[in-house]
């Protein structure tokens, strides 16, 4: 059974919904643009529509949702312009980050980033795409916590928000998939020289790289709407 399925703990209701709603976001069961049906959501993840509500308003303020007034909430859909100025702003966030990072970094950390770096690439051997990306985005958090930051790290947090849909589907290409797990090996080979130009200008070249393939993937999108058809 999918893990979105399950009961909710009545502990944390309303945050554990916000997190499996997250997740069907960034996996894609929720697209950009989708209205969300309150009754459907509600049974799926097992909770009444109060702490459902929260968990809109909740996403909401990290940028994934729009709340509509008297029609609930919507997924929110970025335009080639968003895009673009979002991913350049976080290529320049994540360079400064590995920089940061490489002045503060520890033996002890390298140690853990390749433990993590190890547990993606059998996600990705196994095709385990969600495992995958799960792991992923604890190695840029862990990057971005050596950093040191508190400032750099906030702003980070909030930006990357809307973007990990867009992150996670630019690993649906095979091969652009397998480049970006070989630039994370590469990634923290850099930071475990110390060597902070190399690091910043990995994450930077990333970036683009995943920018560009979010583009390239709406265009396509464009493309077969045009023609009529529809994407798979």
């Amino acid at each position: 059974m999918d893990g979105s399925t399950f009961p909710i703990a009545r502990l944390t209701l309303p945050e554990a919904a916000a997190e499996r709603l997250r997740a069907l976001i960034i996996e894609g069961e929720l697209a950009p643009g989708a209205k969300l049906n309150e009754r459907e959501l509600s049974e799926r993840l097992g909770v009444s529509r109060t702490p459902l509500r929260e968990a809109f308003r909740m996403l909401a303020a990290d940028g994934l949702l729009i709340q509509l007034p008297n029609r609930g909430a919507q997924v929110v859909a970025l335009s080639r312009e968003d895009v673009r100025g979002a991913f350049e702003v976080m290529g320049a966030l994540e360079g400064l980050a590995g920089e940061l990072a490489v002045e503060r970094v520890t033996d002890a950390d390298v140690a853990d980033l390749r433990t993590l770096q190890e547990q993606m690439e059998a996600a990705h051997a196994a095709h385990d795409l969600p495992a995958y990306y799960r792991i992923n985005r604890a190695i840029h958090d862990r990057l971005n916590a050596i950093a040191g930051n508190a400032i750099l790290g906030q702003t980070y947090r909030t930006l990357n928000a809307r973007l990990h849909a867009l992150r996670f589907r630019s690993n649906l290409n095979p091969a652009k998939w397998a480049l970006a797990v070989s630039e994370h090996r590469s990634m923290i080979a850099a930071l475990a020289a110390r060597d902070g130009a190399a690091l910043r200008g990995l994450l930077v070249g990333h970036l683009r790289a995943k920018q560009q393939a979010v583009l390239d993937s709406m265009d396509n999108r464009d493309d077969k709407n045009l023609q009529g058809g529809t994407e798979p």
